[in-house]
């Protein structure tokens, strides 16, 4: 199957779960996860039409953006270690993963223009997974206020790896009531409008739940 191929069935697919909520499927933007493809395979994506680009570790972004560069936007979405904020932020234009002060002033420290965040928060609170708890997101977004460069338009989570949809939905609406609760605080750098969440095995029910960003890897682009 070529790019484009699944990306019309995933459209389809993002149609019909915005159909069966209400919503319209323009509010609901697709990131290619290109972690595990080359650069001329994320070629395609773009070419497909899709212009959003999510990788998780530095080097790889670094690699394709040689090669690609402001054709795309781009979003890290995996852990940025602190001492990689240097290579990657004058480079791309949403970190999905902030999740500790200490980042957070080092993308002050480093950042040239304001840039648009996600706070990682680790609803499923499985160790294995990074991010804040739901209780520490609102006292660490209020922490924030100090902080001009960063701008935080959304929560994002990673749901747990589970055929339970009872359990992905689960996680996904506390995020979403979590969003709410920000967004009820009117704090003019913390707009919170977004929700970063939903993969390829579970991106539906995310944006039933209210999901605006999907990440989408394996089922957009397969793997090389």
């Amino acid at each position: 199957m070529t790019v484009r191929d699944n990306l019309a069935a995933i459209r389809r697919q993002i149609e019909g779960a915005c159909a069966r909520v209400g919503r319209d499927p323009a509010d609901v933007r697709i990131v290619a996860v290109t972690k595990y493809i080359n650069a001329a395979r994320a070629q395609e994506v773009l070419d497909a039409g899709i212009v959003d680009l999510g990788e998780n570790r530095s080097d790889q972004l670094l690699q394709k953006y040689e090669v690609i560069g402001k054709q795309a936007t781009w979003h890290f979405i995996g852990t940025l270690q602190s001492r990689k904020v240097k290579e990657i932020i004058d480079k791309v234009d949403y970190i999905h993963s902030l999740d500790r002060l200490s980042l957070a002033k080092e993308i002050e420290k480093r950042a040239v223009r304001p840039v648009k965040c996600f706070v990682q928060v680790n609803v499923s609170g499985e160790a294995t997974k990074h991010g804040l708890a739901p209780d520490e997101t609102v006292p660490f977004i209020e922490q924030l206020r100090s902080f001009p460069c960063i701008e935080v338009i959304g929560l994002m989570t990673m749901a747990p790896h589970t055929e339970d949809k009872s359990v992905l939905r689960a996680c996904f609406r506390q995020l979403r009531m979590l969003k709410e609760r920000v967004q009820a605080l009117n704090l003019p750098y913390a707009p919170c409008t977004e929700l970063s969440m939903g993969m390829s095995n579970d991106y539906e029910i995310a944006i039933e739940e209210g999901a605006t960003f999907v990440r989408i890897g394996s089922a957009l682009v397969g793997s090389l």
